[in-house]
């Protein structure tokens, strides 16, 4: 099935040497929500689209514009050398592949990613996390609605999201510790991330996973600015302002339910393509 996911190029980009993030659904949205907040913040340029026959037939519209369900946007190369900041060239999805497309997905980004002579590709992910597993015993009190437990978490320091990460080679593993990322030793990483992982072990090339702590019930934005922080202290060499992102967590984590709710209402043309992520 791998031929029959493919990536077709709008714009032709030179893009060797670039770090590439995979933006698949993942827990809370978390990598849904990085790339977004890239594409958005660093004003990326939409380069190409992945397709296949066995994707959802929907088109997203924003600001009057048709989007494929599958987008590629990069940056212009800014210098070269030691300290020039990274080129970035994102994937970016709205829907949850099914397990038979996993697979075709991340084997599809890697060649292309190796064809493109990129560096290195990182995945962020959220981990599913019982953030108040620990309150029960010192917090014996009556049980809290939803509404109050959200302006608890918004009140809670940011640093409390703790963040994870692990590589394909020796060399992004080295990364990871020098960077003062907890490395993941023991647990499982699904979907194309993982898949994305055991490839890149494969073809010994550089491929990194960054987990940070997030619900899996909700969208979690404040999982994801934790996800930004370490991947510009990480990979960027760029100034990326989250606090924006910290602020308006709520309002982006409505609406991306919203978004989310509408597409699981889609029903697929047939019973190979995959149901929106939601």
């Amino acid at each position: 099935m791998a031929e029959d996911v493919e990536i077709f190029e709008l714009k032709r980009t030179d893009i060797r040497g670039a770090t590439v993030i995979d933006g698949f659904p993942s827990v809370g949205l978390v990598s849904s929500i990085v790339a977004n907040y890239l594409i958005n913040t660093l004003n990326l340029t939409q380069i190409g689209i992945m397709d296949s026959v066995y994707f959802p037939t929907v088109s997203l519209v924003r600001e009057g514009t048709p989007q494929n369900p599958v987008r590629i946007y990069a940056g212009e190369k800014v210098g070269e050398g030691e300290g020039a900041p990274d080129q970035l060239v994102v994937f970016i999805s709205e829907f949850q592949p099914p397990p038979n497309l996993v697979k075709p997905i991340a084997s599809t980004i890697l060649d292309w990613t190796q064809d493109q002579r990129c560096k290195m590709l990182v995945s962020p992910e959220g981990l599913v996390i019982d953030r108040d597993s620990n309150s029960e015993e010192t917090a014996p009190e009556a049980e809290e609605t939803p509404a109050e437990k959200e302006e608890v978490e918004a009140s809670q320091p940011k640093n409390e999201v703790v963040v994870y990460g692990v590589g394909s080679t020796e060399q992004m593993r080295k990364m990871v510790i020098e960077n003062g990322i907890q490395e993941f030793t023991e647990g499982v990483i699904t979907g194309v991330a993982g898949v994305l992982l055991n490839e890149g072990k494969r073809r010994d090339f550089n491929v990194a996973t960054i987990l940070a702590e997030a619900h899996p019930d909700y969208p979690d934005a404040r999982a994801a600015a934790r996800v930004i922080e370490v991947i510009n202290k990480f990979l960027l060499h760029i100034e990326l302002d989250v606090k924006p992102l910290y602020d308006e967590a709520g309002r982006i984590e409505s609406q991306l339910k919203m978004i989310h709710k509408q597409a699981k209402e889609v029903k697929p043309p047939t019973q190979h393509s995959p149901a929106m992520y939601g």
